[in-house]
């Protein structure tokens, strides 16, 4: 296994165990390993001026860390460049302040998802996102990734969630941004720039969210037909009055499906659902179980070598991705399944050889890229990433992102390397 590189001085260790506490800094094992690149130490900060103080210890030892939460993502992205140090937020996982009455809660980065969630659901409230495994998913792991699920439809992404935040920066310097106000506008939008920037601006320690009530009810419907026609149908549900709360659609091997969902009071989901199926006319329908709405985190699971991919294309080219996809897979003898649940954005898995895989990440990228859309592998073997970069050909923001990274973290002690365009 591949070590990273290192400084050209002897690091001093003790100088870091003196910053967090010697039981919260161990010796990496290979467990740790991002992507094939083996780190030297774990560090385990108490508070975020801990963290803060070992950013910055870390800048000036001329080192390159990564920030972990669950550690359910750290495959997403291209292999780091370097990494010698693992900042987990294990320890920062309190929520700080939950002002139910005014909806909003102040909450650290390493706070689990679902145990928020359970908290909120005391007042009846909820984080209104359903992201890829909550049991282990942290906060700041998700706004890292900007992964919101697809309650998105309804509520907006975590970009329209989240109304403060707290960083720390690699000069060791603790930013904030935003307020406990819902509507806030001053000052410099942090939370919008390290909302999905992939940790490689500073590492995010606190967040403050809008919340929003838990429905009473909730039904859910799925259609079976062609891709074709059930692209039509969520293309009508969508231009429609209709208040959904999900709209997901799943394909495999020639198995299509399309999953509406309404949430609120018993009369008012009635009647969504009787105008529902007057859109859908004679595509079959069946009543479908809460749990098909974790077909975007059951996508993930199946045989190995696989390839993760997310793509974004018009809501018009979802049947013609479909069509691309199962064309890719045919050719390298691939199986394949994708699950759609944001507006114009969804997930497509490849199971296969890794040259097969390779191959149809390549052919399947330049062909989305036709329908004016983008590919990325978010997870894939590091045979497959191997040469190429996992985010696509670098866009026109390029230059300004390049700027950002170091206007920010001038010296790449952040994930180097795994971001778009090499950053």
């Amino acid at each position: 296994m591949p070590t990273a590189s290192g400084p050209m001085t002897e690091v001093s260790w003790p100088e870091l165990a003196q910053i967090v506490g010697k039981e919260y800094l161990r010796v990496a094992t290979a467990a740790d390993a991002i992507d094939g690149v083996q780190v030297q130490r774990v560090a385990e900060p108490g508070t975020p001026e801990e963290l803060a103080r070992a950013l910055r210890w870390t800048q000036a030892a001329g080192l390159k860390a990564a920030p972990r939460g669950g550690g359910t993502k750290l495959g997403w992205g291209n292999p780091p460049a370097a990494c010698d140090l693992v900042l987990s937020t294990a320890r920062l996982n309190r929520v700080l302040e939950y002002a139910w009455a005014d909806m909003t809660v102040i909450v650290e980065a390493g706070c689990r998802v679902s145990d928020l969630q359970k908290m909120l659901a005391e007042h009846g409230q909820q984080l209104a996102l359903d992201p890829l495994w909550p049991e282990q998913a942290t906060i700041g792991g998700i706004l890292s990734t900007n992964d919101s699920g697809s309650l998105r439809a309804r509520y907006g992404s975590l970009r329209d969630l989240v109304i403060g935040i707290t960083v720390a920066l690699p000069d060791g310097t603790l930013a904030k941004s935003g307020g406990k106000v819902v509507k806030n506008v001053a000052g410099y939008d942090l939370s919008k720039l390290f909302t999905g920037a992939l940790g490689t601006l500073g590492v995010i320690v606190q967040a403050i969210f809008r919340l929003h009530p838990l429905p009473r009810q909730s039904r859910s419907l799925s259609f079976s037909g062609k891709p074709e026609s059930l692209n039509q149908l969520l293309l009508a549900i969508q231009a429609s009055k209709l208040t959904f709360t999900g709209l997901q659609l799943r394909a495999a091997q020639g198995n299509t499906h399309l999953d509406a969902r309404f949430d609120g009071t018993a009369p008012g989901v009635e009647a969504q659902v009787k105008q529902v199926q007057q859109i859908a006319g004679s595509e079959a329908v069946s009543e479908t179980p809460a749990n098909v709405w974790t077909s975007h985190q059951a996508i993930w699971d199946g045989a190995t070598p696989a390839l993760l991919t997310k793509f974004s294309v018009l809501p018009t080219q979802f049947a013609a991705v479909c069509a691309r996809a199962e064309s890719a897979a045919r050719a390298q003898s691939l199986a394949w399944k994708i699950v759609v649940q944001n507006v114009g954005a969804g997930y497509a898995r490849f199971e296969g050889n890794e040259q097969g895989l390779r191959t149809a990440l390549l052919t399947l990228r330049e062909e989305i890229a036709k329908l004016g859309g983008t590919l990325v592998a978010l997870d894939c073997p590091v045979a497959v990433k191997r040469g190429l970069d996992v985010w696509g050909a670098p866009s026109d923001a390029q230059p300004l992102m390049v700027r950002v990274k170091q206007r920010f973290d001038p010296d790449g002690t952040l994930n180097p390397g795994r971001f778009v365009g090499g950053i």
